[in-house]
């Protein structure tokens, strides 16, 4: 009983951030960054780029490509990614400044070292579009620190399976941790609107957000036309357009540093509820939960 006392007091020492400037926090969330980006991008090259020829560095232009789906999840990568190296040096207790500096361009800095890749890669390219993607999202998060000292809209993501994985798996995944990420039909991203942020002294509860969404489906390809010939019926590619309540966890009042770290990780995905659903092929749908 006395040790796990003792475990969770020192487990909130720990995450609890520093009032001022800790520089073996500073130097290990600078190592730890290092360490963890270098191994991403190396196993990143081995299972996604080491099997394709390469060739010299060149841009592309996709931006018509996937209903701009893949650009969005660009600035919700960015915009959290910022997000965890700027609370990461808070932890440490380093300023402000160097927070929006150092941290939060992270996000950027890595997303653009695979831009590097891409770019050298026979099969893909250096795409501009994602570049300036990934710059909004780093610009998303900063501008609110400068305006408001606080995150009154994140970018939130939420998924759900779709049929048209099984006909081009080589595509959009075979397994469902790979078709969350490579199925754009199932992606929906969210941009939570904080109501309380931009009513204060109202009675609205802190932690209630109203959700904007994008998704897009009908897309086994990024350009493909007529789906007609693999799926045996012609389904027409649509945007759809979402609007719901979600909550946002950061809001919820604690002193407990492990939730509060819990609820940070866990604030880049919606909450499930009730949805409306706007596409210009099928009109309005209404969903009691949607994720």
């Amino acid at each position: 009983m006395f040790q796990n006392i003792l475990a969770q007091s020192s487990l909130e020492n720990f995450l609890k951030p520093s009032d001022s400037l800790n520089k073996k926090r500073r130097n290990s969330v600078f190592i730890s960054e290092a360490v963890l980006a270098s191994g991403a991008l190396i196993g990143l090259n081995q299972l996604w780029y080491a099997d394709y020829p390469k060739s010299d560095f060149h841009f592309i232009n996709d931006n018509s490509e996937w209903k701009q789906m893949d650009k969005v999840g660009h600035l919700y990568s960015s915009y959290h990614i910022g997000r965890f190296g700027a609370e990461a040096l808070n932890w440490s207790g380093n300023s402000k400044k160097s927070q929006l500096l150092y941290g939060a361009g992270l996000g950027f800095v890595f997303l653009s070292a695979v831009e590097v890749m891409d770019g050298y890669s026979a099969e893909w390219g250096a795409s501009t579009g994602d570049i300036m993607a990934n710059a909004a999202g780093t610009a998303l998060y900063v501008s609110q620190e400068l305006l408001w000292k606080e995150q009154r809209i994140i970018p939130k993501f939420s998924y759900h399976k779709t049929q048209y994985s099984d006909y081009r798996p080589e595509v959009l995944g075979s397994s469902f941790p790979e078709q969350i990420l490579k199925d754009y039909n199932g992606q929906t991203y969210w941009f939570s609107v904080n109501l309380y942020s931009f009513s204060k002294g109202s009675k609205i509860p802190k932690w209630l957000n109203l959700a904007l969404g994008y998704g897009a489906d009908g897309m086994i390809s990024g350009n493909s036309a007529n789906l007609a010939p693999i799926l045996g019926q012609n389904i027409e590619k649509s945007r759809q357009f979402y609007l719901s309540l979600d909550l946002d966890l950061t809001k919820i009042e604690t002193k407990s540093h492990f939730l509060k770290t819990f609820f940070s990780v866990f604030n880049t995905v919606k909450i499930p509820a009730p949805t409306i659903e706007y596409s210009a092929h099928s009109g309005f749908k209404c969903y009691a939960f949607y994720f």
